[in-house]
């Protein structure tokens, strides 16, 4: 085996050995030195790292059209970049995504990545700065605090949209279910209550419109993310970016992505601000606790198979116990579940880091990026995971289902508008005590007609709106 080569590269703290092929340099060595945390890094995020290179693209290029970075670099840079927006070098990211110093190894890994591929296409080879700095050249006019975020809040925005495309998904399988039941009657329930009836396919329509209204608010607070404060440098007032750069910058944020960002009206309160961090993972909470109450409703209507509800049928997926044979337990609603209470300590993470900033910084960043990431990333997962391993499978009992409409207290209620609530009371109590059917204690009171009692107990009149004659 042959022995691994090093380069030496200085920072403000000495010299460090840096693996010779490696594009990354010293403070990335020293961020990998540093923090062994997570099991997460910045190259498991592939969108977090186009998003950084489309950030130092922007401002290459605004730093290069306004007279302050030479042309021939600032191409290198911007070719640089691109590359790794078609995909190259992601390898060259290995920071842990929990760090310290409020994203600065991140910008610096960019930095120094982008840095060494700039100088191999200007022919030189890695380390030689001089030709082209980290710091001086691919980091012009900026700081980790406008470039950092602003990488980020794109990130988000780029991964909602895979967000968005599994959640469209896992509606219209709600829905194809939603027509597959159309027909089969069952009891609703209240309060664990038999109600009234309704159809199955009302129920899985109703899942999957309680999910659709999330699109729209994950829309709307993803826009917020596209406030970007590039041009802001450390605290917000601009020092050492240009005039004219951070609007160039941004307007070129736009151009080259094909999404539209705005520049923030103030830079020094936008700098420390997580105001639409806050709100998105607000938005992504709200989709968990929909979701997690779905996988509740599900695991509760496939109850059973003998002792519960046993409405529907979830596809078996694994066996459900060492020690009771025959027994399926419904694990994927149950992981649906897990992961949706992991979103949610997601959220409460972001909320106490947004609160923890301080004057012109919030330092906390890091984990406020990680903790969205990671809750997009599972509620993706989950719900791929939920439709094509779940839903797409399930079945209903309808005999059974039917049986229950028929034999449910519950049904008087449609009674109401007929012979009133007093004697549809008096009607449902005399059947739980007696267990005579509600049916049957309406004709021997004398209550309806049975002509006119088969109308009104037709389960498929029951499940929705129609007219009625006392």
């Amino acid at each position: 085996m042959s022995e691994q080569k090093f380069r030496v590269e200085s920072d403000l703290l000495g010299e460090l050995q840096v693996p010779a092929d490696a594009y990354y340099g010293v403070q990335t060595q020293r961020a990998l030195n540093n923090y062994r945390i997570s099991t997460t890094h910045m190259c498991d995020y592939p969108e977090y790292i186009i998003a950084m290179a489309y950030v130092k693209m922007a401002a290459a290029e605004a730093n290069a059209r306004l007279g302050v970075l030479d042309r021939k670099i600032a191409d290198a840079i911007v070719a640089a970049c691109k590359e790794i927006v078609d995909g190259k070098l992601h390898d060259q990211f290995p920071v842990d995504m929990m760090q310290g110093g409020a994203g600065t190894s991140v910008n610096m890994n960019a930095n120094e990545v982008i840095a060494n591929r700039a100088l191999e296409l200007l022919g030189h080879k890695k380390g030689e700065y001089q030709f082209c700095s980290p710091n001086d050249h691919v980091n012009c006019a900026q700081s980790t605090n406008d470039a950092y975020p602003s990488a980020f809040r794109y990130t988000f925005v780029r991964m909602n949209r895979h967000l968005e495309d599994a959640l469209k998904n896992l509606i219209a399988a709600f829905r194809a279910k939603g027509d597959e039941f159309k027909d089969v009657i069952k009891m609703g329930r209240t309060q664990l209550q038999d109600a009234v009836p309704m159809t199955c396919g009302q129920e899985f329509n109703a899942f999957a419109n309680n999910l659709e209204e999330e699109l729209a608010n994950l829309d709307r607070n993803a826009v917020l993310l596209k406030e970007i404060n590039m041009g802001g440098t450390a605290i917000g007032t601009g020092l050492n970016a240009v005039p004219g750069f951070a609007e160039l910058c941004t307007q070129l944020m736009s151009e080259f992505t094909g999404d539209h960002f705005e520049k923030a009206a103030d830079l020094v309160e936008a700098t420390p601000d997580t105001g639409a961090y806050v709100s998105y993972s607000a938005a992504l909470k709200r989709l968990a606790v929909k979701l997690s109450k779905t996988c509740n409703d599900l695991r509760l209507l496939a109850s059973g198979p003998r002792c519960g509800l046993h409405e529907i049928n979830l596809p078996p997926m694994a066996p459900g116990s060492s020690i009771m044979p025959g027994k399926v337990n419904p694990v994927i609603p149950e992981l649906m579940n897990q992961i949706c209470f992991k979103v949610i300590g997601n959220d409460t993470t972001v909320a106490f880091a947004a609160e923890a900033g301080q004057l012109q910084l919030n330092v906390m960043e890091p984990v406020i990026a990680e903790s969205v990431l990671e809750s997009i990333t599972w509620l993706i997962n989950g719900m791929n995971t939920l439709r094509t391993r779940c839903i797409d499978g399930i079945t209903v009992n309808a005999d059974h289902l039917y049986k229950m409409v028929k034999h449910s207290i519950g049904i008087v209620t449609a009674l109401n508008p007929y012979i009133g609530y007093k004697a549809s009371t008096k009607v449902a109590k005399e059947a739980l005590e007696t267990g005579v059917g509600v049916y049957d204690l309406v004709l021997h009171y004398g209550l309806m007609t049975k002509e006119k009692l088969d109308e009104a107990l037709d389960p498929k009149a029951m499940t929705s709106s129609h007219e009625f004659l006392k």
